[in-house]
């Protein structure tokens, strides 16, 4: 079988709990109740391109536990094909422990678990019998980075496409960022990958542009004020609409997976950036990383 979207990344349990601000470093606040929930960048990003109309596959780890069965549950219910994740005994599932405070904005600190076992001798195979020239591979950093370079090196040598997301930030290989087509970034990671501060949309556009001589395409977003995108044949931005904010937990997530299902359509960098500021900006009105069911 040739998968359109791959979606290599992590798989946790959130732990979240509304508080009225963040603590100062030393500081004990009194929260809200905990909630507990189903997330990670790569299984948010997945779930966002099923509900984008895409039918990922998704590569990823989880721990013999409940919470690993819970996650391969919930992605399967939400469309995912989960047939290659793999269930790593000896260790537990990851974990997030999330703080939002009531203008909605978020803290977040992730215990990798299974996610930091993955390896290439088990992944590498995987893309091999997966990928094909129309395949797109999405991919962040909460999994080990040399896995995602193996296959990002795998997915370019089948001829697909290579999407990566550089969150949490983190120094890359320049042979990693040369396959990415689009490279993903937020304001503070842009600003970490260029030194550049990225604090408006022309500054951002200035960003996107000079990292076109590094990656085949770049994405930049920019929280409420929606994103820009550059490639050899097209730059622009596109507007947020304005929404009541209520969790930014999982908007990133969002949008670059509802982008990567528009490419894995073979739809243009523009359309997919439109399409994911729409997604982005739905996701800010639910608490937690993932939508509701139903």
């Amino acid at each position: 079988m040739t998968a359109t979207l791959i979606v290599l990344g992590s798989a946790n349990t959130d732990f979240t709990v509304l508080v009225d601000r963040h603590p100062q470093p030393g500081e004990t606040l009194l929260g809200g109740d905990l909630v507990t929930a189903t997330g990670g960048k790569g299984a948010n990003q997945a779930l966002a391109a099923a509900r984008a109309g895409a039918m990922p596959v998704f590569l990823g780890a989880v721990g013999a536990d409940a919470h690993g069965r819970a996650m391969l549950d919930a992605l399967g219910a939400g469309g995912v094909d989960v047939s290659s994740a793999l269930t790593i005994e000896d260790a537990s599932t990851g974990v997030a422990l999330i703080t939002v405070s009531r203008d909605g904005e978020n803290t977040i600190v992730v215990a990798p678990g299974a996610n930091g076992r993955l390896t290439t001798d088990a992944v590498v195979p995987l893309v091999r019998d997966l990928a094909g020239p129309r395949t797109v591979l999405l991919a962040q950093l909460e999994v080990p980075l040399d896995v995602v370079v193996a296959a990002a090196d795998a997915v370019e040598q089948a001829g697909g496409r290579v999407a990566l997301n550089l969150s949490p930030s983190a120094e890359v290989p320049d042979a990693l960022l040369a396959l990415c087509d689009p490279l993903v970034v937020n304001e503070s990671e842009a600003h970490d990958l260029t030194g550049d501060a990225v604090d408006s949309v022309d500054r951002a556009t200035a960003v996107a542009v000079a990292l076109l001589e590094r990656c085949r395409s770049v994405v930049v977003t920019l929280g409420g004020d929606g994103a820009v995108f550059a490639s050899e044949s097209a730059c622009g931005h596109v507007a947020a609409p304005r929404v009541t904010v209520v969790d930014t937990t999982g908007a990133g997530d969002a949008f670059v997976g509802a982008v990567c299902a528009e490419l894995a359509e073979g739809a243009e960098l523009e359309a997919a950036v439109e399409r994911g500021v729409a997604a982005g900006a739905a996701a800010t009105q639910w608490r937690g990383a993932q939508p509701p069911r139903g």
